[in-house]
């Protein structure tokens, strides 16, 4: 008769069979209820299989003319170069001589710094090949290169989204961490994931973080204000003042509305609205409506009239000021960008005493990757999306981003969640980020159209608005213009194009890090750094310099500044806000009474 296992024996084979055996059947039924139930027939709005076959379709034209006309030279000598490394990989492994392994094969990588990665033989394979063959596979990008470098451009995303897919870390049966992990709970852990990914089916969207810990207008969008203003399409948000006086030009904050204002008014020590209002400035904010029946014939003219230029005119009336600072963020400084043209036009640029750019773009020929989606079949998906309610769900428009970092934004949080079965981590930023807005399918047509594909708004005339023909060249509005030097949606190069836009003087200011917290940089946090050109009067340049035609030159020539780049901007505002009245009050001035408490109803509202 055997002997019985003990501890020392490691887990009993036989009851680990049980558990895992117990552990599929609960993940069975957890998957037949949900599909029984709220998992049934697919939703309306996510299920355009015309569109997805014809983005299919459209991803194999383009490979398929790549490969019909590729360096076939090239080709065929990286094959070979692939097979030679390959098998030094093996005879490495099997001999025991790392120095044998070939450098591709060696790469750091984050997704595999987990020591069980590189102590099993077996996946150490797996890691090792993943990486050399994701590297000849990006090196092979290079037989391409006749073609046009719209057509490199985004055979290169393709090959990235596909090589982010493939990782090992990726599969259940070959992350070793994984594997451990279940083994550790017993198979918990592969239960919990299974319920993360069911909720997040549930609802439409990949899940990020503990939303049980942040609520808007308690930890978050909490800066004491009250809405004085209500339209269709936005809410005015007047901030509590917390200085006795304040600058007589009042400061409007337009947010993009793709996503919620609160991205500015985070936690209190992340606020740069609360940080504005402790500058002494009278700050208003736009909180825009989700779109919705009541917004759905909303299109670009919308929103810079019934929108931009409509807030504009309630913060003059709301605040008795002569004009404006206006700020806008993003797609929302695209449009101000407009706004200001048209107000030009018509001989009302006064209302706006200064303009400031943030992460915004008004010439799209060098837009990121961004432009790798903006094709005739995506944009007529994009169309199809929101022909039968009129606005193009935000959970779209989310993962649309989410795959411009696929690595960071999405397949780091399928292993956690779902394969590890991780519990959520509470992050502000990321809660905000899984608070998506749906957005009306007319604007958002016109925008993609318009602007990204036909650039449009780069050419003198080229949009008209009401009537009056758009040109950039008639804006001298003061600007002052950000970039962030990492920003994967709007890249600095693309909005470094706005210093050529406009006739007035202005100030450019490169961010270290990317589109959020390239802005969201409190001076408190000691982070990242700016660089601007010498110090000196603002305008064509500091001390006679003229603004270089280049980014790099412009790199070139600036100096670096560690920290917040907030004082910067202050420093250049408050010379242009007049003198100090004494601060005005939320909800007293005439016509303008309170609505309601900020942030108000329209940011509450949620789609998922």
């Amino acid at each position: 008769m055997g002997r019985r296992p003990t501890e020392a024996d490691g887990p009993d084979p036989v009851d680990a069979f049980e558990r895992m055996t117990e552990v599929a059947g609960k993940a069975q039924q957890m998957m037949l209820e949900y599909w029984a139930g709220e998992g049934g027939p697919p939703r309306a709005d996510l299920k355009d299989a015309g569109g997805a076959a014809a983005g299919l379709a459209e991803l194999w034209g383009d490979w398929a003319k790549a490969w019909a006309t590729a360096d076939a030279e090239r080709l065929v000598k990286l094959t070979g170069d692939y097979w030679t490394d390959a098998l030094r990989l093996w005879s490495g492994l099997l001999s025991g001589r790392p120095e044998a392994y070939p450098e591709a094969a060696l790469r750091a990588d984050r997704r595999f710094a987990d020591s069980a990665w590189s102590e099993q033989p077996v996946f150490d394979l797996v890691r090792k090949s993943y990486l050399l063959a994701s590297h000849y596979l990006t090196e092979s990008l290079g037989a391409f290169e006749h073609l046009p470098d719209e057509a490199k451009a985004r055979l290169k995303f393709q090959a990235r989204q596909f090589i982010d897919a493939m990782s090992p870390a990726n599969f259940a049966a070959l992350n070793p961490e994984v594997i451990a992990e279940a083994q550790a709970t017993g198979g918990q852990s592969l239960l919990n994931g299974v319920a993360n990914m069911l909720e997040d089916l549930r609802r439409g969207k990949l899940t990020m973080t503990d939303e049980r810990a942040f609520e808007v207008g308690r930890n978050v969008a909490a800066t004491p204000g009250k809405v004085i203003h209500e339209t269709r399409l936005f809410q005015l948000i007047h901030y509590q003042p917390t200085t006795g006086t304040v600058f007589e030009i009042p400061l409007l904050i337009l947010p993009p509305w793709i996503n919620k204002y609160y991205i500015l008014d985070l936690t209190p020590e992340k606020s740069f609205i609360r940080w504005a209002v402790d500058q002494g400035l009278s700050v208003y904010v736009v909180s825009w409506r989700q779109g919705g029946p009541e917004t759905a014939d909303a299109g670009l003219d919308t929103y810079v009239l019934e929108g931009e230029v409509a807030a504009i005119d309630a913060v003059l009336k709301a605040s008795g000021a002569p004009a404006v600072h206006a700020i806008g963020y993003c797609v929302a400084g695209t449009v101000l960008a407009i706004a200001l043209a048209w107000l030009a036009a018509r001989g009302e640029a006064g209302k706006v005493r200064t303009a400031t750019f943030l992460t915004a773009q008004v010439d799209f020929t060098e837009a990121g990757e961004l432009l790798n989606f903006v094709t005739d079949p995506m944009i007529e998906t994009v169309e199809q999306l929101s022909a039968e309610t009129g606005v193009l769900d935000g959970r779209w428009l989310a993962t649309t981003f989410n795959l411009l970092r696929p690595t960071d934004l999405m397949w780091n949080y399928v292993v956690n969640n779902y394969l590890k079965g991780k519990e959520y981590a509470p992050f502000d930023l990321l809660y905000w980020n899984s608070d998506p807005t749906n957005v009306p399918g007319r604007f958002m047509s016109e925008y993609l159209r318009w602007l990204y594909r036909d650039n449009r708004l780069a050419t003198p005339d080229g949009i008209v608005i009401d009537g009056t023909p758009i040109d950039l060249g008639r804006v001298e509005t003061p600007a002052y213009i950000q970039a962030g030097k990492d920003d994967h949606i709007a890249p600095a190069v693309s909005c470094f194009k706005l210093t050529k836009a406009f006739s007035g003087p202005h100030r450019f200011m490169l961010a270290g890090s990317g589109h959020i917290a390239g802005v969201v940089n409190p001076p408190a946090a000691r982070k990242y750094q700016y660089w601007t050109l010498p110090d000196g009067p603002d305008g064509d340049g500091p001390d006679g310099i003229a603004t270089p035609a280049t980014l790099d030159a412009f790199l070139a020539a600036a100096v670096e500044h560690p920290g917040s780049w907030w004082p910067d901007w202050m420093k250049w505002l408050a010379p242009q806000s007049g003198g100090q009245v004494k601060a005005r009050v939320p909800g007293k001035a005439k016509g303008f009474r309170a609505i309601e408490d900020a942030p108000g109803r329209y940011v509450r509202e949620r789609i998922a």
